[in-house]
């Protein structure tokens, strides 16, 4: 019989050390870390990533990190291609995947698998955004609510991102985004996940939030945002919307103090920290750790965990 092969997923807010516990786990048994980060996968944007350096991973490999130019489009959807095509190589290895997931979407396209949706089309976002600009602030979300009520319910007015994807899928699919997303999705075959979730408290998380913005900015953060300005990057760039990136670039222009983009900053990884434990308490079947992956005593409890499950490490 063909049993499916197993796979540990660590879900956690932004600084709650879900790469210190990914390095351990991997270590013990027999893995190799599957970086699940929506940010991670741009090269270049290294610092306010948090990219695990290459001196830091004491070893074992990490995957799906720097694998896209920031200009290009990256989706949930090809996130899932590349992640599948990995774990098939490590299936074959024999080595035990361990994801670090700090995008719960690209965690749910993996597992769950996507809706059939139409791709972008560039022509149709331009026409959308062109007739935004001519009609005024909530065009589109009128449009929206014409086409599709029910994803005009759940998406917000400001979230243009989103509201134009909705759009974009009723037109090119001739259905509403809804229906389409209610249709059957493929999971992941041939494997079986192990969900692990750290929960730290929440006021010790926002100090080290802090502590670790000011620690970017000391080991160099905006040297490296001008380097990515004298690149060449346009500011349209996606990786340049992540947190840190604009305040830094505002600052470099001469528009903003460090002194103040220090605090917007850590506020906005705060928010996000607080919108990732929203979105992970929805994962199902998470056995969750109170504390943080880096301290010895939450590796030991969540090692002792994985393994009593049957995942120990693998004979070469």
């Amino acid at each position: 019989m063909n049993f499916p092969a197993r796979l540990v997923a660590i879900v956690g807010p932004t600084a709650s050390g879900k790469s210190a516990l990914g390095i351990r786990l991997a270590g013990r048994l027999g893995g190799e870390v599957v970086v699940c980060d929506s940010t991670q996968v741009y090269r270049y944007f290294d610092i306010g990533t948090a990219k695990v350096p290459p001196g830091e991973q004491r070893g074992i490999a990490h995957h799906l990190v720097d694998i896209v130019e920031p200009g290009e489009v990256f989706t949930a959807g090809e996130y899932r291609r590349r992640a599948i095509e990995v774990l098939e190589h490590l299936k074959q290895r024999r080595r035990v995947p361990i994801l670090t997931v700090g995008t719960g979407l690209y965690l749910r396209a993996l597992l769950e698998g996507l809706a059939d949706a139409p791709g972008r089309s560039e022509e149709l976002r331009d026409r959308l955004r062109k007739r935004a600009s001519e009609r005024g602030e909530g065009y589109l979300h009128r449009l929206l609510g014409r086409l599709d009520p029910a994803a005009a319910g759940r998406i917000g007015e400001r979230d243009t991102q989103k509201v134009i994807r909705a759009i974009e899928i009723c037109v090119l699919a001739r259905k509403s985004a809804t229906e389409v997303y209610r249709a059957g999705r493929p999971g992941l075959p041939g494997f079986e996940a192990v969900k692990v979730g750290l929960q730290p408290p929440r006021d010790e998380l926002y100090r080290r939030i802090d502590r670790r913005v000011e620690a970017m900015v000391a080991g160099g953060w905006v040297d490296e945002v001008r380097r990515l300005l004298k690149r060449g990057i346009a500011a349209s760039a996606k990786p340049f919307e992540f947190i840190g990136y604009p305040e830094l670039a505002r600052h470099l222009r001469g528009e903003l103090s460090l002194e103040k983009a220090i605090p917007a900053i850590q506020q906005a990884t705060r928010q996000y920290a607080k919108r990732q434990l929203t979105w992970f308490r929805k994962e199902r079947d998470v056995e969750w750790f109170a504390g943080f992956g880096d301290d010895v005593e939450v590796q030991a409890s969540v090692e002792s965990y994985v393994t009593s499950l049957g995942i120990t490490a693998v004979k070469q």
